[in-house]
């Protein structure tokens, strides 16, 4: 069995098409054909049924895919492994974010980490909580920074960052606006513009009201930072963001304002999986960011 082979084969797998695959492989459609009789002869079992002139994975076919793209997956990544033991300061590093960490950390991280290693690149994705979780734990993707850190468990390593308050953002018309500070318990006869259900920012609201007595009333969603902070300029509402999300980009006719009781906090982080060691690369990321934040917290 050869690499070739699989990687024909799961071209062909998420294409349904010989002909197609052939093309984004740049290989003759008879090469890829005689590769995967060659692996179905050599298994002995018919990886897929002939269609006309589409193709569609037999029961069998269908386990074997996935572990096809678990192995290769594998090697890839030990190739990396070997690429960047000869040189750590080089390499790719595939970083999730969610929005709530755009604006204001994920610049401050990338930019100072270029600043010392320029030849270490980054693909970045932007994704929610939930899937940022689950692209980490199969390796879609290396590392994620998320607030806030989720459980430990078997399958993910958290490295916590630093700890930060939830705000509340006021129309600058608000009655409240002038207040150092307020009570959440205070905006319980107010308009809210959240995430949608299932966001973890819209839990982290939700939860804070629910502990002070009342359920928000949640007229408007939005799924971005900006959008929410727009509906609030507007006078639509008023929101809980991070305070990290206000640093450089507390909108016009808005007013951040800390909220006293309760106490409403989230850590940051980054999160690894524990399935396999970091690459060279993302562990010289790991330790330059955990030294970032904790200089920053000796100053602050």
């Amino acid at each position: 069995m050869e690499l070739r082979q699989l990687r024909y084969f799961v071209e062909v797998a998420e294409r349904e098409h010989i002909s197609e695959a052939a093309e984004h492989l740049h290989v003759a459609q008879s090469a890829i054909s005689r590769q995967i009789a060659n692996l179905e002869e050599e298994l002995g079992a018919a990886l897929f049924e002939r269609i006309g002139r589409n193709v569609k994975l037999t029961p069998i076919g269908k386990t074997f895919l996935e572990h096809s793209i678990a192995a290769l997956k594998a090697i890839d990544f030990a190739a990396k492994q070997v690429e960047e033991y000869l040189d750590p300061a080089k390499g790719v590093i595939k970083v999730g974010f969610p929005t709530s960490l755009a604006s204001y950390v994920l610049p401050s991280v990338i930019s100072a980490f270029k600043k010392e290693y320029p030849d270490i690149a980054f693909h970045l994705r932007q994704g929610s909580y939930k899937y940022l979780i689950e692209a980490v734990k199969n390796r879609e993707l290396n590392l994620a920074l998320l607030g806030p850190l989720p459980p430990k468990d078997e399958s993910i390593n958290t490295t916590v960052l630093f700890s930060e308050s939830i705000h509340a953002l006021l129309p600058a018309t608000h009655p409240l606006a002038k207040r150092d500070t307020i009570n959440l318990v205070d905006l319980r006869t107010d308009q809210f513009v959240l995430f949608p259900e299932g966001y973890i920012l819209n839990k982290v609201a939700v939860d804070a009201c629910r502990s002070v007595g009342f359920m928000p009333t949640i007229t408007s969603e939005g799924e971005d930072m900006d959008a929410l902070k727009g509906l609030v300029a507007a006078g639509i509402g008023v929101t809980l963001l991070p305070e990290s999300s206000l640093y450089d980009s507390t909108p016009r006719m808005t007013v951040k304002v800390p909220i006293a009781t309760p106490s409403i906090r989230r850590t940051v982080g980054i999160i690894a999986p524990s399935t396999r060691d970091l690459a060279p690369s993302e562990q010289v990321f790991v330790d330059f960011v955990s030294k970032f934040y904790s200089r920053l917290t000796r100053f602050q």
